[in-house]
């Protein structure tokens, strides 16, 4: 994974656009930052997401396991004059360790294979904060979509509804599956998605 997206992040511009996804004015609406809120990017990429909300008052760590990836966030978020914390670290084998607000995942999940993902999201779980949000969207598999043109080798697959199992105690605020067309590689072609966002009940 590291190597094909170095290659991406090598060419001039970005892969994936500067504008955020569209979960992240989900974010805003649900937990605007009227108050200090640590957020998480894991995954970052190039860093458009990360840089969104740093830019609408979050406090933001980011990392990616790209380290061309890390390096354009940094700079996007330096012409954006929006701070950033972004780190090279695998999905796979980075841990929190401390509290964050809001989790935000987005094209980044289909990584993790099957056996480490309970581990994975009772580590997610355990260290949002109360009232905090988990925002993610994973790739499904659906038998009549064809596999991506620029899919990798390193992703494994998830089914409908699998991402919504790891949060059936929390408040489902928000989910979704859509199918939409992409263009990333160059050639039309089109992704299942599921979309969540859970809340972490205050006890």
């Amino acid at each position: 994974m590291t190597d094909l997206y170095t290659e991406r992040y090598e060419h001039p511009g970005y892969y994936w656009g500067k504008l955020p996804s569209h979960s992240c004015y989900r974010v805003l609406q649900l937990l605007p930052p009227d108050r200090q809120l640590r957020l998480l990017d894991i995954g970052c990429g190039e860093g458009r997401n990360a840089v969104f909300f740093a830019r609408n008052g979050y406090q933001v760590t980011a990392f990616d396991t790209s380290p061309k990836g890390i390096e354009k966030t940094k700079q996007l978020a330096a012409d954006a004059g929006a701070p950033v914390e972004a780190f090279v670290a695998d999905i796979n084998e980075f841990r929190l360790t401390g509290p964050f607000d809001v989790l935000f995942s987005t094209g980044v999940l289909q990584y993790v294979p099957p056996e480490q993902r309970k581990d994975l999201f009772a580590n997610y779980r355990r260290y949002t904060s109360p009232g905090g949000l988990n925002v993610f969207s994973v790739f499904v598999k659906k038998p009549f979509i064809e596999k991506a043109p620029d899919a990798e080798k390193t992703a494994y697959k998830w089914i409908s509804g699998e991402l919504l199992t790891y949060y059936h105690e929390w408040k489902i605020e928000y989910s979704c599956e859509d199918i939409f067309d992409c263009m990333s590689s160059g050639v039309a072609h089109q992704h299942a998605v599921n979309r969540i966002v859970a809340r972490k009940e205050t006890s």
